[in-house]
């Protein structure tokens, strides 16, 4: 029988203390591929130190560049010297977001050879928007055995339009334009903080970047960008998994390091369930209410509520006061953590893309199982606030995107440990 890493909580603790909330993994993931558009350095603060960024550590190695921890939160790459253009599917497969070499790689290197990513457990997550704006540019990109062959010998800047408001395909874009040939426009472009802080870095690289924040880029190339220091913005998606964490224990959590103006559609839903949100000096107080109070939720693309923080809401929204219908516009398999909180004691039937939550007195600790890094957040915020012992088994998931998890909720107070589980017991 498998052994996995898992968690072992001890619900029903009210989590009281401070929080520091690290760097967004989705901003310093596409930091980390802009070096590549440049022959020199690039130094990034406030990175978080979760599985994701390791293994796209170890892909821009692969590229050839140099990339180490200069201290804690600090990475230095110095892409001076590629030595390949080529993106495996060993890595691309363990996380999608490698992806986000092919447009930095064409447009320096004039080539670039990367993985199909294929499906992931919250459903398909089509490339086609990224290729097509590349073929606009001027690039010839052909498939074969399962990667993406992609050419250029100058990208040149051109109007693109895509369907959706696709995060990676936006940036993956703008990288690419910003060593173009002229100006490149990118109509009803993501809206997200991520993507505005790329532009902030493309920026002290030395690129001209207009609209950040709209849903028109215009971005104006350049033959050659220089070294750049920048700090990662925060973790807007962490923020929010501890402002559930406060609410669901009944606790009072100050969260340092946090931006509220980037987390407007959640901190409006979580004020309705019944959680005090109040900015200080110091940080965010939050403070959990004696009865959380039912709310709907649609996810949308930012501005909208977050799809990353839908299965985090729906694990407050089983304790509430009556009945939540919670909408999922994004992906289509992102409700396999129902079943989990069910075996929990969670009152929740799917209809559709709706989950509709009958809010319960009470959960009941029960082994459980993570199926994708937001679904094992809904469990363990679950865990925190069930009567008895819950162990929660392949928190790899939680691993890839949420930095010292465990620690940070011990720190305030929850009962809390990483245990070996033995899988199917």
């Amino acid at each position: 029988m498998a052994r996995v890493r898992g968690l072992l909580i001890e619900g029903g603790e009210r989590l009281i203390g401070e929080v520091t909330i690290s760097g967004a993994k989705n901003a310093a993931l596409p930091a980390m591929a802009a070096s590549l558009l440049l022959e020199g350095k690039t130094v990034l603060e406030n990175v978080p130190q979760v599985r994701d960024i390791e293994t796209f550590k170890t892909l821009l190695e692969c590229l050839g560049a140099k990339v180490r921890w200069v201290s804690k939160g600090v990475l230095e790459i110095d892409a001076s010297a590629l030595t390949d253009i080529t993106a495996p599917y060993d890595l691309v497969k363990a996380m999608r977001a490698s992806i986000l070499v092919l447009g930095p790689l064409l447009a320096r290197a004039g080539r670039a050879r990367v993985s199909l990513p294929g499906g992931c457990a919250i459903g398909a997550r089509p490339i086609d928007l990224h290729l097509r704006g590349l073929e606009q540019m001027g690039a010839s990109i052909t498939l074969r055995h399962g990667y993406i062959y992609a050419s250029a010998r100058k990208l040149k800047g051109t109007r693109i339009y895509l369907d959706l408001p696709t995060v990676t395909g936006t940036e993956n874009l703008m990288m690419a334009a910003s060593r173009a040939e002229g100006v490149t426009v990118i109509e009803n472009a993501a809206r997200e903080p991520e993507v505005e802080d790329l532009a902030e870095l493309l920026g002290k690289m030395g690129v001209r970047v207009e609209g950040a924040g709209t849903s028109v880029l215009k971005i104006e190339g350049v033959s050659q960008l220089r070294p750049a220091a920048h700090r990662i913005i925060p973790d807007r998606i962490e923020a929010g998994t501890f402002m559930v964490a406060a609410g669901i224990t009944r606790g009072n959590l100050l969260l340092r390091g946090c931006r509220l103006d980037q987390m407007e559609a959640v901190v409006e839903k979580l004020r309705q369930s019944g959680i005090e949100i109040i900015p200080q000096d110091s940080g965010i107080r939050v403070v959990g209410p004696t009865k959380i109070r039912s709310a709907d939720v649609r996810t949308l693309p930012y501005p909208g509520f977050p799809t990353d923080m839908q299965a985090q809401f729906m694990a407050l929204m089983t304790l509430a006061n009556g009945l939540s219908v919670i909408t999922e516009t994004i992906f289509e398999n992102r409700f396999m953590h129902v079943s989990e909180l069910r075996r929990m004691g969670a009152d929740i039937r799917i209809e559709g893309s709706s989950a509709i939550v009958t809010g319960v007195p009470s959960l009941s600790g029960a082994p459980v199982m993570a199926t994708d890094l937001r679904a094992s957040a809904s469990l363990v915020l679950a865990g925190l606030a069930a009567e008895g012992r819950t162990t929660i088994s392949r928190i790899y998931h939680l691993e890839r995107g949420y930095e010292a998890l465990a620690e940070k909720l011990a720190s305030v107070g929850a009962k809390v440990q990483r245990v070996e589980i033995d899988e199917g017991a």
